[in-house]
């Protein structure tokens, strides 16, 4: 069993959130310009490759690696992922970063209300508050009726169920597996599963984008790997409220780098949901000293 370190938890869950915000603004540059299944096969070749070689390293080797106690759910979950991936990089390239995130911001709202039933992980009335005002929050965001709230906002809302899915999914398997067996799952299982797709697609690549392509191939492998790590060592209802960090570093950097505009409900919204994971937290650590 895993020591559990809710501080270290949220730590590494504060530095993924950032790495996958920037790697979000890589992927919407090559989505833009090249097919998405092709750019995601070489990025979850480079990932296959890196697990690959880091079990290889380890106490084990690559036995140690595919040795779950519970593989299909491990395939399910890697499989979750990649598709997730996919509908999350079309959202970029339809709405822009700005407002993918604003939709996106739910789903660690539907992790934090699902860890109990899922999970068995308790969760207190007070933090179900939290979670319903946290929810007005992406209210105030979409503006039902206006702006954002198109056909196309339901492509990151997907994505936002599909992400909540695969991090129940990483918690309830770093239970009985630790890090290391996810994180090589994650990798395989993606890259075999994408390469179906875009080996169809290949298109040819300009040298500077070959740089950004290398640059996201690292970013993707490092922050599923903290990301990992932070579910094995901390519950998921006391580190999701820091995912919705994604939500500030996403927008600012499409407002700095892709020329987006972060509107005032945006703002509004991100700070009542923001709000309502800091209640969240503290509730969970004031139930824990308790």
């Amino acid at each position: 069993m895993v020591e559990q370190n809710t501080a270290r938890g949220i730590g590494l869950m504060i530095a993924t959130t950032f790495i996958f915000a920037m790697q979000d603004g890589i992927s919407r540059h090559l989505a833009e310009t090249y097919n998405v299944y092709m750019a995601l096969m070489v990025r979850f070749w480079f990932f296959a490759l890196f697990v690959s070689v880091v079990a290889a390293r380890a106490p084990g080797g690559i036995r140690r690696a595919t040795r779950s106690a519970l593989p299909w759910v491990q395939v399910i979950r890697s499989a979750v992922l990649i598709v997730e991936v996919i509908v999350m990089v079309q959202g970029f390239v339809y709405l822009g970063l700005v407002e993918s995130h604003a939709v996106f911001a739910c789903y660690p709202l539907l992790v934090a209300a699902l860890s109990g039933p899922v999970l068995g992980e308790k969760v207190g009335w007070r933090r179900i508050v939290a979670i319903g005002i946290g929810f007005v929050g992406v209210l105030i965001i979409l503006q039902p009726g206006f702006g954002v709230f198109s056909p196309y906002a339901l492509i990151p809302l997907v994505s936002a169920l599909l992400f909540a899915l695969y991090s129940l999914l990483t918690r309830y398997v770093g239970r009985v597996d630790p890090a290391s067996v996810s994180f090589f799952y994650t990798g395989v299982v993606g890259a075999v599963i994408v390469t179906l797709a875009g080996i169809w697609h290949w298109m040819p690549m300009s040298a500077p984008d070959w740089g950004w392509m290398a640059v996201l191939c690292v970013s993707a492998s490092l922050g599923h790997f903290l990301l990992i790590k932070a579910y094995e060592i901390a519950e998921a209802s006391a580190i999701q409220p820091f995912a919705y960090l994604q939500l500030v570093f996403a927008s600012g950097l499409g407002i700095v780098v892709f020329d987006e505009t972060l509107k005032p409900n945006v703002a509004l919204g991100a700070a009542v949901v923001v709000g309502a994971g800091v209640f969240t937290l503290w509730r969970t650590r004031r139930a824990a000293r308790a």
